[in-house]
């Protein structure tokens, strides 16, 4: 057997337990660990689909440029899949995202342009203005908007959300993910749901973020908003992907415990993650602990990416020391 190119590996993530960080809890705890794709991200997923409804929408042509603001995940995923494709890409990144990650997007060849972060998003200097003004000025090219882009959600409710109901054969209970541009968390919530409305979705957001507060009160207050280090979760806007009534409780984490997440999950679970995944388990074994899990419950938790994005800052003791993170 062989696939006919690397997009067909896309997808089918396992499902792995958690031993030690976990031990003190009933039920069973696992992770979707989606550096088992190909772009080492659960946005692969998302990348090919925002591509291929494009294409059957007619809102590319062949040669044309795939324009995108990302953290840096999204853009793997799209870049893969524009390699195939025949795509360029041009992708806007904030200048808080690790450099191996603009590396690896320039590594696929995709030019990338690095803005600052501490802006409003609608700054003309902001990495989603920019993105919006290429897409203006350069002809055939494609915006997809992972933040609005309905293909987002879809992605998940088709794909990451029937593989985990198949992979627990219907018994998971609860679902945890972090809180980015919606897509992940929702699209899959609305598919388990759809087969037990009993399964509770726990929504993980950093602090210095709006969702925690939008979501408990209703209200967008621009003072929640601070600078942060987590990458690819929480947001400075409220996307159309996410759809907070699929929500039933979000945690916020902040940036010492998820990266000190992060690190136990490589030294204690051999998984070698990013830092929003230990932010995802943080919050998910909190709320464990402080809600009514119990023998029966099986909790499945998403992994978004791969160490190898951040060995130059969380799995770097003097980057960590110098923020705060490590004692010297």
């Amino acid at each position: 057997m062989y696939y006919n190119s690397i997009l067909e590996t896309i997808g089918n993530t396992p499902l792995v337990k958690l031993n030690d960080l976990a031990d003190d809890l009933p039920g069973t705890i696992l992770v979707k660990v989606e550096y088992f794709n190909p772009g080492q991200s659960v946005k692969d997923r998302i990348g090919l689909k925002m591509i291929e409804d494009a294409e059957e929408q007619g809102l590319i042509e062949p040669g044309g440029t795939i324009i995108e603001g990302t953290s840096g995940n999204t853009g793997m995923g799209l870049a893969l899949a524009a390699v195939i494709k025949g795509y360029d890409c041009i992708f806007t990144t904030t200048d808080k995202q690790s450099k191996s990650k603009i590396d690896l997007l320039r590594a696929l060849g995709a030019e990338v342009k690095v803005c600052p972060t501490d802006v409003e998003p609608d700054d003309p200097n902001s990495y989603y203005s920019v993105a919006q003004r290429l897409s203006e000025e350069i002809p055939n090219s494609y915006y997809p908007n992972q933040y609005d882009n309905p293909s987002n959600t879809q992605a998940h409710y088709e794909t990451t959300g029937p593989e985990i109901w198949e992979q627990t054969e219907g018994n998971v209970t609860h679902y945890v993910a972090g809180m980015g541009t919606g897509g992940t968390v929702s699209g899959t919530s609305k598919y388990l749901k759809e087969q037990n409305d009993d399964i509770k979705t726990i929504g993980i957001d950093s602090d210095g973020s709006v969702y925690k507060k939008y979501f408990d009160t209703g209200e967008f207050d621009k003072d929640e908003i601070h600078p942060y280090l987590t990458e690819g979760i929480g947001e400075d806007i409220i996307p159309d992907n996410i759809d907070m009534d699929l929500l039933d409780e979000v945690i916020q984490v902040n940036d010492k415990d998820a990266f000190l997440t992060t690190r136990a999950l490589a030294s204690q679970e051999g998984l070698f993650v990013g830092g929003s995944c230990g932010a995802a388990v943080h919050g998910a074994l909190e709320y464990a602990r402080n809600n009514s899990f119990d023998e029966d419950d099986v909790m499945v938790i998403i992994l978004p990416d791969s160490g190898t994005r951040y060995v130059s800052k969380i799995f770097n003791d003097e980057w960590m020391e110098e923020h705060g993170f490590l004692d010297s």
